[in-house]
């Protein structure tokens, strides 16, 4: 018999299990669990923001935000033109998906302008059971992080899957959702 390594403190476990436990009946990215697991993966990266994005109809819209406090860099309900967002980028495969510094990308002129610096950056689309992307699972600070690395990617995959598993599953999912800001509760 072998026993998994489970520490229920762990970072993998805690998010997980607070994806997991929400409920199939309501709308998945308005349940306060989606964005309490964000922040303890923004928090556990040190990231300044993460965000889920919706793609659709040639527009990025933020649906849910996780910021650090005070930081208004991102806001739910913005919407912009796909193609000018490092959204689209990444689901093209036009930018990695891990970017440990996104200063070499943006010299280069193949990430877009940002209207902010941009330092560390993850980014990986959250696609359907059908293979549709719904829109992607993004984070990044200002500065670079030289801790964050390709484990912290998977992680990103993972939470990403769970949320699309989610989207999935939900009697919502007509790709109309409501945004959340995690920040006005």
């Amino acid at each position: 018999m072998q026993f998994l390594d489970y520490d229920p403190s762990d970072i993998d476990v805690r998010v997980s299990e607070l994806l997991v436990a929400t409920s199939d009946a309501v709308e998945p990215l308005v349940h306060p669990n989606v964005s309490e697991a964000l922040a303890i993966f923004r928090q556990h990266l040190n990231m300044d923001v993460v965000f889920v994005s919706q793609i659709q109809d040639g527009r990025r819209t933020f649906r849910v935000v996780e910021s650090k406090p005070g930081n208004t860099l991102v806001q739910v309900g913005h919407s912009d033109p796909v193609e000018e967002s490092w959204c689209q980028h990444v689901v093209s495969g036009r930018l990695p998906q891990f970017m440990a510094d996104a200063g070499p990308f943006i010299e280069r002129g193949e990430a877009p302008a940002p209207a902010f610096p941009i330092g560390t950056h993850l980014s990986t689309p959250i696609l359907l059971r059908d293979g549709s992307v719904y829109g992607t699972l993004c984070c990044f600070s200002q500065v670079v992080e030289n801790k964050v690395g390709e484990s912290d990617l998977q992680r990103l995959r993972t939470v990403a899957r769970l949320l699309a598993e989610k989207l999935g599953t939900s009697k919502a999912n007509e790709l109309q959702l409501q945004p959340l800001d995690s920040r006005h509760r």
